[in-house]
């Protein structure tokens, strides 16, 4: 019975986790090369007119990208780390780096206007904040079959052996 509370446990939490990479990826990248927090504060009276408009209406359609560009590299991972019960940060911020590069190789024929988003270090940076959000949210108790936190048994504690019993008279 445990095993299948895990595993439905799983199933509500790596689609939340996945949620979580994408939008910590997002602010990275919102906040990096967007630069969407200097324009709000800028003395420029048209800034913070500008950085609306891109959090409201490019921003939806960024989180949407991120989220079906990285999601098949990011699934072998995530599938890898349930069916093994990888539990740690390291693999999935390095699983969130590798599927951000990956997606965007994969999907650079979207678009090719030089822009600084298409830079590998925001990519890679957006990856890594990722792939800890995922780790914070679902990646820390990965694995449905291996339970995060032992129980103590009963059958250890049934007598205990002092020194003078262990000496055969």
């Amino acid at each position: 019975m445990d095993i299948l509370l895990r595993l439905l446990l799983r199933l509500i939490l790596v689609p939340l986790g996945y949620l979580a990479a994408v939008l910590a990826g997002f602010l990275v990248i919102v906040f990096g090369p967007w630069r969407l927090g200097e324009m709000m504060t800028s003395t420029d009276p048209n800034a913070p007119a500008w950085a609306f408009f891109g959090l409201v209406f490019a921003g939806p359609f960024l989180v949407a990208m991120l989220g079906f560009m990285m999601w098949l590299p990011a699934s072998i991972g995530i599938l890898l780390a349930e069916a093994f019960a990888i539990r740690s940060w390291i693999y999935h911020a390095g699983n969130g780096a590798i599927s951000a590069w990956l997606g965007w190789n994969l999907f650079d024929f979207i678009d090719d206007s030089p822009v600084p988003l298409h830079q590998p270090l925001h990519i890679v940076a957006a990856g890594l904040a990722g792939g800890f959000a995922y780790w914070a949210v679902a990646g820390w108790s990965a694995g449905f079959w291996k339970p995060v936190f032992r129980r103590a048994s009963t059958a250890a504690a049934v007598t205990p052996v002092t020194p003078d019993a262990a000496i055969p008279r």
